[in-house]
């Protein structure tokens, strides 16, 4: 059977998380239970998600020239993601997320690094194997003009991008139009969309909005149609939405509906959230069937 082929295109960072019983005040200092090191990014996360549940996966993105991008091009290949298309850049870190976990949620700060560099000369460069993809999948974490040529690429080739809007930045509508798909959690929704009415022919059609332990929902005829989530043991929310992402590339890539790739891609994220960090619980197939 031919593994659905998936290019995610976006950031690849080095977590710092700090887990402690309370979220500290302005110019608190507290004491932290425990500290971990782990591989993250969006981009990354969504990439390493969809390599676990059978996709072949390429991702084109830029690490720094340090030991943070050794460690994260290490990570990759030991998770089956083709690394041809990443770049180290010289002069520049890696990117990093400083994530504070406290009671069963977070709090993050990015540094952007190298995923700043990221540039349409550098994409154009990759034309080949975008244009081979079932899908490509872009996330906010790179710069705004990357995201738009990305865009306008991918529907010059032909080939279907979902949007992850995460961070939130609005986009001109023509890059919307232009989406297979638009993924935002309940919170990006409220401020792309809720506060203006998008008149696009088909536009609601595209959107599949994440709300946590609610599930996601998606619209039909005018209709919105909610997909539950199971219950899980909640340990860390850290990179439950890219869990959801990477999954529901994989399943629209495998020819499933939309409401089968919803719900494979909710049961993905619940799966994710029962260890500490983005990509630890991370669920393959083998832990998808036996669940």
């Amino acid at each position: 059977m031919r593994k659905p082929k998936i290019t995610v295109i976006g950031s690849i960072n080095m977590d710092l998380v700090t887990v402690a019983d309370k979220m500290p005040a302005q110019g608190e200092t507290i004491s932290g239970a425990h500290f971990e090191t782990l591989p993250g990014g969006k981009g990354a996360n969504q990439a390493i998600a969809a390599a676990r549940l059978g996709a072949d996966v390429n991702f084109i993105g830029k690490v720094g020239n340090d030991a943070f991008g050794e460690l994260l091009l290490k990570n990759f290949k030991e998770q089956d993601v083709s690394t041809d298309c990443i770049l180290k850049e010289n002069d520049v870190s890696s990117g990093l997320a400083n994530i504070i976990v406290s009671d069963k949620d977070n709090r993050i700060i990015i540094i952007a690094g190298a995923n700043g560099k990221m540039n349409a000369r550098y994409i154009d460069g990759f034309k080949e194997e975008i244009a081979s993809s079932d899908y490509v999948l872009i996330q906010f974490e790179i710069p705004k003009p990357t995201i738009e040529h990305i865009v306008d690429l991918c529907h010059e080739l032909g080939v279907p991008v979902i949007i992850n809007p995460a961070p939130a930045m609005q986009l001109d509508d023509k890059y919307w139009d232009k989406a297979a798909y638009i993924t935002p959690n309940e919170h990006e929704a409220g401020r792309l969309f809720y506060s203006t009415e998008k008149t696009l022919p088909g536009f609601h059609q595209k959107l599949i909005i994440t709300n946590g332990s609610k599930g996601a929902y998606y619209f039909n005829d005018g209709r919105m149609i909610t997909v539950p989530v199971q219950k899980t043991e909640v340990v860390d929310t850290t990179g439950a939405g890219d869990t959801f992402n990477g999954a529901l590339a994989v399943a629209l890539s495998s020819g499933g509906d939309i409401e089968s790739a919803i719900s494979f891609a909710n049961k993905a994220a619940s799966l994710s959230v029962r260890k500490l960090g983005a990509q630890s619980g991370m669920p393959d197939r083998e832990e998808m069937e036996n669940e």
